[in-house]
């Protein structure tokens, strides 16, 4: 098991005071993860040792770059279990992999009449743009329904494959609800009614172990920032018969193989999806959160989210007025979100953060899910590697005087 009083020590941030006197206590994790002094330190060291621009250059610091940049590509294959590298494609962040899919793949090969088939429970990063999509090719979009307890419902999931989607598209692991989803057995079943398989690995990636190629997803999108690595840089992995069938989804220096005055010639992948000058110290940065993942272990992550999400359940299930989201601990990845009875999340929030206490409010990118559970916002408690028993007392104990503060205990 980690110890994760002594791996905070690795980040910069908690040494820090929230107001200049509370002890920072960040459960925000889903959305973005703290940086170990390792990533900061890769960074640096590139910028101040072996910048240059890369793939373009044949001196000393481009060819450097070059090989740091593409060596971090080999490694987050290695890490989600990923034969040839070349599947992998930097992009700015999951959603920005999502779109790429929608525009170079859905644009190309999906038509008018076409059926796309999505879950209630989606970020708003793989619902809108396939909204944009079925708006300019008049395609259908279904969804398959969320149940009392936070689960998708499979039953109905196969009936929807009925309608033969072209495209099915969904999250690993709820963002709000905590759920994790059964994706090798919804993928094998998507498969069998011809569909092509996108899955949304934000909140699975950074938390779990993930073998991309046994779960046999065709697209899969995740971002390095909720990895503990840089912001601004993501990962597309697409198989690869579907991305050389794919056009380039941007053009400019990088994707070309050859242009002339009639037009050009894409380059090889992944480089086809990779125009422009990339986040080189971003990728790198990557790499080294990669790196830093692996020496503490994704089980022992998992183990440890497992407990501490378990220990906040139990607590804040106790709790007067606090009504949890979703499944039961057991059943859920590292998120609670809760409604407090007559009280405003972004109050909740507030407060909170005058006590040094970092929670997120809001509807979390995911509106249609909040109608679905008629709630129209909630507050969100996300864990991850550094967070202790500790930080759940200090989350409890900010949720009692929030009650104080509004005269709710009891109510």
């Amino acid at each position: 098991m980690l110890d994760a009083h002594l791996l905070r020590r690795d980040f910069p941030i908690f040494q820090r005071k929230i107001h200049g006197k509370k002890n920072l206590v960040y459960l925000d994790s889903a959305a973005s993860s703290q940086k170990p002094q390792i990533v900061l330190d890769a960074m640096d060291k590139l910028y101040a040792h072996s910048y240059a621009n890369i793939h373009r250059g044949i001196h000393e610091l481009a060819e450097e770059a070059t090989a740091l940049y593409e060596n971090s590509r080999q490694k987050i294959a290695a890490f989600i279990h990923v034969g040839d590298p070349a599947q992998l494609i930097f992009t700015r962040n999951t959603t920005e992999s999502i779109n790429l899919v929608a525009m170079a793949w859905g644009r190309k090969f999906l038509k008018e009449g076409d059926r796309i088939l999505l879950t209630e429970m989606e970020h708003h990063s793989n619902l809108v743009p396939w909204y944009i999509l079925a708006a300019e090719k008049g395609i259908q979009i279904d969804f398959t329904p969320v149940g009392e307890q936070g689960f998708l419902d499979q039953d109905r999931f196969q009936e929807l494959l009925k309608r033969s989607p072209r495209l099915v598209a969904f999250t690993h692991m709820s963002n709000v609800l905590g759920v994790i989803n059964p994706v090798q057995e919804m993928t094998q079943r998507a498969h069998q009614a011809g569909a092509v398989v996108l899955v949304d690995g934000a909140q699975s990636v950074p938390h779990f172990p993930v073998s991309v190629e046994m779960l046999n997803a065709d697209f899969y999108a995740f971002s390095a920032h909720k990895m503990c690595g840089p912001t601004g840089i993501g990962i597309l992995y697409g198989k690869r018969s579907l991305l050389e069938a794919m056009d380039p989804f941007m053009g400019g220096g990088d994707m070309i193989k050859k242009v002339t005055f009639e037009g050009f010639i894409p380059n090889e992948i992944p480089y086809k999806f990779e125009a422009g000058t990339p986040a080189i110290a971003e990728a790198i940065g990557f790499g080294a959160a990669v790196d830093y993942l692996n020496n503490v272990g994704m089980q022992a992550i998992h183990d440890h989210e497992r407990q501490i999400t378990r220990y906040a359940w139990n607590c804040l299930n106790k709790v007067r007025g606090l009504r949890i989201l979703g499944p039961s601990a057991e059943e859920r990845g590292g998120v609670i979100s809760f409604e407090l009875e007559g009280i405003h999340p972004h109050d909740v929030s507030q407060i909170l953060d005058s006590q040094g206490i970092a929670v997120r409010a809001g509807h979390h990118c995911a509106m249609p899910l909040h109608q679905k559970l008629n709630v129209p916002a909630s507050t969100r408690a996300s864990f991850y590697l550094y967070n202790t028993f500790e930080d759940v007392d200090a989350l409890v104990e900010g949720i009692q005087t929030v009650q104080k503060v509004f005269g709710s205990i009891g109510k």
